[in-house]
């Protein structure tokens, strides 16, 4: 759990990992708050609680152009005071994979981990059957950090998923991918963004939206949301999302969303929102 940025500090233990921005401090220390207040506060109100990574990488990450390593966000989330009772950790990359299944047996041997390799979207169907099966009994919430690269989400997945009690945590990837290609995405044949929300219609409600290109990271993030809304998750605003910014050029980059179908989530991520300026660390109490 990383109190401060230098909780997420790592020394290099020889395995590989993958290259981040420097702004993945931020996020990486969000999530971490997210992952204790979610695993903590659910911990005697749910018989289980599943951690799922659909794009979990190795573990560790090492800041583009420096030496400084730090945790990802599966080893956080192993690492709690409240550890979640199952973890699906899915990675399209062998290497990455297996360099996670060996931290995740170094960090914690006990957990019950389910390493699925390749794309979350192609093996959805696993991801889901890996989720413990609820009963009246056997109560199940599952939490799903979606953390890709650019703006390739495949709604799709987020909806079968949605079909168990899950709550999303997201990465929307509107200004680093699709902000920077919108002649390809927007005026192109690309289908991306409409696989992203889940529809084409967002393409005519783009043509009549007021202020253009500087608005389409805005305007994408409340599409996503709409379409959440649509699987029966509460609505979200674009200003009860964060909005990270790059460090170089404080350029904004992502939003980072949460949809639950339950406000007590809310509750959680206004606290991460209370608490997410760089110039504070966490204080646990």
């Amino acid at each position: 759990m990383a109190n401060s940025l230098d909780d997420l500090r790592v020394e290099d233990d020889g395995l590989v990992c993958g290259e981040v921005g420097r702004w993945a401090e931020t996020k990486y220390r969000l999530i971490s708050l997210y992952d204790k207040l979610f695993a903590t506060g659910m911990k005697n109100k749910w018989e289980q609680r599943v951690y799922i990574d659909l794009y979990a990488g190795a573990g560790h990450s090492q800041i583009r152009g420096t030496d400084i390593r730090i945790k990802g966000s599966p080893i956080l989330a192993l690492d709690l005071p409240c550890p979640f009772d199952k973890y699906i950790f899915c990675d399209e990359s062998e290497s990455l994979l297996a360099a996670l299944q060996k931290r995740t047996g170094r960090i914690a041997p006990e957990s019950n981990v389910v390493f699925v390799h390749g794309s979350c979207d192609r093996e959805i169907d696993n991801i889901c059957a890996a989720i413990p099966r609820a009963s009246k009994t056997n109560r199940v919430l599952s939490m799903c950090l979606v953390d890709p690269f650019d703006f390739g989400i495949k709604f799709e997945s987020i909806r079968r998923l949605s079909e168990c009690f899950v709550d999303f945590l997201v990465l929307l990837a509107v200004g680093m991918d699709a902000g920077r290609n919108y002649d390809h995405y927007v005026e192109g044949n690309n289908p991306k963004i409409s696989e992203a929300l889940g529809n084409t219609a967002w393409l005519e409600r783009w043509k009549v939206f007021p202020g253009g290109r500087k608005r389409l990271r805005e305007f994408l993030a409340a599409e996503f949301a709409l379409s959440m809304k649509s699987l029966g998750y509460l609505d979200v605003p674009t200003h009860r999302m964060k909005l990270v910014r790059s460090d170089e050029r404080n350029l904004p980059l992502y939003y980072l969303a949460l949809f639950s179908r339950n406000q007590t989530a809310y509750q959680f991520w206004d606290e991460v929102l209370k608490y997410s300026t760089d110039q504070q660390s966490f204080s646990w109490g």
